[in-house]
């Protein structure tokens, strides 16, 4: 999920930390009801219906399982399909998360693998460093491939605060709630991961920048994507992204879980907005690699 400063959209998330509401089944349905009517489609009529007949189911749960159920099915209604109830991670050791990948590939051309990233098993600044200081490395390389592919998500500011060499400076994003729309700087981003200022080395705004992405790029993912959208350097390549272009705020809960609730869509560039339709590539290919490469090696000559 595309995690955001609660500053930028404050009074977005309500009841974060208190938890004594929470001890019996049915407290614990309302507490997360008064969450979930910070979603996105929360002013909708299918969302009140919904919130009424889970109020009135609870009063009846006897355990929290029922309780966790009922919330789970009714946060998409509130939020949108990324809205979710997520349990705690028990086995961080079996937790699927990768650090970066960063190559040299023939032709002089800097690759970048940036994977789904929640902090689980790899830090931030690892995730950050392996790939912003790989690309400080290498500014003046032919062009530069930022493969997004099985890229689902996680947190959107060490994503883009690596690969902030290859974005301008200024506004890179907008997320659009029901009341307001709220822009994302590059510096507010780069305070965020822990990089103490924007780096004064960048790629020249020539430069040609391929982005690979597939019906696995989703989120976080989506969000980085978009921060490249309108660049005249930057093109697509791959599958449309798994369509999940929105905004979570995580509200911990006393069991241990987190209500996510969608609050947001991204708003690019160009001022297209994108929520939960997929985001199409310029160029739709089963070889993105080796198209990238091709369009990369034409704009270098």
């Amino acid at each position: 999920m595309a995690y955001l400063l609660a500053l930028l959209l404050s009074g977005a998330a309500t009841s974060c930390g208190f938890f004594a509401d929470q001890e019996t089944p049915e407290g614990y349905v309302r507490h997360c009801a008064r969450i979930l009517d910070t979603g996105l489609y929360a002013d909708s009529p299918q969302w009140k219906a919904k919130k009424q007949e889970m109020l009135a189911a609870a009063k009846n749960f006897t355990t929290l399982d029922e309780a966790r159920a009922a919330v789970a099915e009714a946060a998409p209604v509130a939020g949108g399909k990324h809205s979710r109830l997520v349990g705690p991670v028990r086995d961080t050791a079996a937790y699927e998360e990768i650090a970066p990948e960063v190559k040299m590939l023939e032709g002089g051309v800097a690759y970048v693998l940036l994977p789904a990233h929640s902090a689980v098993k790899v830090s931030d600044s690892l995730y950050i460093h392996t790939v912003l200081d790989f690309l400080q490395e290498h500014l003046d390389a032919a062009g530069f491939v930022i493969d997004l592919q099985k890229n689902s998500g996680g947190n959107m500011h060490p994503m883009i605060a690596a690969v902030s060499p290859l974005l301008p400076e200024g506004v890179i994003l907008k997320f659009k709630t029901r009341r307001k729309t709220a822009p994302v700087t590059l510096q507010s981003v780069l305070r965020t991961a822990g990089v103490a200022a924007s780096p004064d080395r960048k790629a020249p705004v020539s430069a040609p920048v391929a982005i690979l992405t597939d019906d696995w790029t989703a989120s976080s993912g989506e969000a980085t994507l978009l921060c490249f959208r309108g660049l005249e350097n930057v093109r697509v390549f791959g599958k449309p992204t798994a369509g999940y272009a929105s905004a979570n705020v995580p509200t911990p809960l006393a069991d241990g879980w987190k209500l996510l609730v969608t609050i947001a869509c991204d708003v690019a560039r160009t001022g297209e907005v994108f929520c939960d339709d997929p985001i199409d590539p310029d160029v739709s290919t089963e070889t993105p690699l080796e198209d990238a490469l091709a369009w990369i090696r034409s704009r270098s000559h």
